[in-house]
């Protein structure tokens, strides 16, 4: 694996961080994967927005998106490598990465990481 790229905070840091989410649903059922090291819930908003909310534990993992994603991360430490890049970039507590519709992206989870992530058109 390459040398992570540390991009500038001010680069990476989430617009969007809220602390809580008013007036939502939760659904019960849990998303599992990766035999339980990756779960979340989905949260849905009045609007017909939809976001995970999730931890994934150290270990390597490639997922696919339908539509397009911003993944935030609240606490933890991961490297990525997106789409169409050879490169792994490192995110930490309080950045976000955006991942296009119809495509894969490869994590490696250094720290237990909780995150939040939001879906696009």
């Amino acid at each position: 694996m390459r040398r992570p790229a540390i991009l500038p905070d001010t680069y990476r840091r989430s617009k969007t961080h809220m602390s809580q989410f008013e007036n939502v649903t939760v659904v019960k059922q849990a998303n599992i994967y990766f035999d339980g090291k990756v779960t979340s819930r989905t949260v849905l908003f009045a609007d017909g927005t939809k976001k995970t909310l999730g931890i994934m534990l150290p270990g390597e993992y490639e997922f696919g998106t339908a539509a397009a994603e911003v993944m935030e991360i609240l606490s933890g430490e991961l490297t990525v490598k997106l789409p169409g890049s050879d490169d792994w970039v490192r995110y930490t507590a309080g950045s976000s990465f955006s991942v296009p519709a119809d495509s894969k992206f490869e994590l490696h989870i250094t720290a237990v990481t909780d995150y939040c992530c939001s879906y696009g058109d």
